[in-house]
């Protein structure tokens, strides 16, 4: 770890200035649920960055976990291993420390957990253990067809990242990367098959997570066939009341 003397004191003084505005912060956690293509991961950074809240991925917290060689993570690397899945118990352990770091003060977002009810239990339970519990589930609403033609429509360019889509951002070539000239290329996840099948997962083992949620009365579902600014709008909008 680099010592402070050696930070710039803009650095400093920035940091400060952020965690001023952010000890007024309400505590807020958060869960995001939608399919994929539904607006989740633009949303995420704004609302962290709003609310001075700490974003969990599970897949990116297996990996670090992993690579960082902790005790769950030395199990859960040994589950994968052997071509398992990760038990929602290791799962919960990971998110469980996790929520421990200075960044988690104020809160979280969980985004890709919970996908079953049974996960959604265990992560109740857990958060219970420390006497909170998740304020307000994010339901990102949206009809399957508008997917389908957003995720489809997609293109890349893979050298440098540059995206593209046939209807709303299409290059000046069909095909053909704006800059360089080279081809774009589809990715594997973003094909009508792999979205098919993503999509039934969804809907078998994800919706009843919202139901689960609905009961408890903490869900807010949002119309995420909007625009992203207006979706942006309706986030505040509930996170606010």
């Amino acid at each position: 770890m680099a010592s402070l003397e050696d930070v710039p004191s803009e650095t400093i003084m920035s940091e400060l200035l952020r965690r001023l505005r952010c000890s007024t912060k309400p505590d807020k956690r958060l869960i995001l649920i939608g399919p994929p293509g539904s607006g989740k991961g633009t949303q995420s950074p704004i609302i962290k960055d709003e609310y001075c809240l700490c974003h969990l991925a599970t897949g990116d917290m297996l990996r670090a976990a992993v690579s960082s060689k902790t005790p769950l993570g030395i199990k859960a690397k040994e589950a994968m291993d052997q071509g398992a899945l990760v038990s929602d118990d290791l799962v919960v352990g990971i998110i469980d420390e996790a929520m421990k770091k200075p960044s988690c003060q104020k809160g979280f977002i969980l985004d890709g957990f919970p996908r079953t009810v049974a996960q959604a239990e265990k992560l109740d339970e857990m958060l219970k253990k420390q006497g909170v519990k998740v304020d307000k589930v994010l339901n990102f609403a949206i009809d399957d067809a508008i997917l389908e033609e957003r995720i489809t429509g997609r293109w890349i360019h893979p050298s440098s990242g540059r995206t593209y889509h046939t209807k709303f951002a299409p290059p000046k070539v069909p095909g053909v990367d704006d800059v360089t000239g080279e081809p774009l290329i589809q990715r594997k996840d973003d094909t009508a098959a792999v979205l098919k099948s993503r999509l039934q997962a969804f809907h078998s083992q994800t919706e009843p997570v919202i139901n689960y949620y609905s009961k408890k009365g903490i869900v807010a579902s949002l119309h995420a066939e909007k625009q992203p600014k207006d979706v942006t709008e309706e986030v505040q909008k509930v996170l606010s009341s």
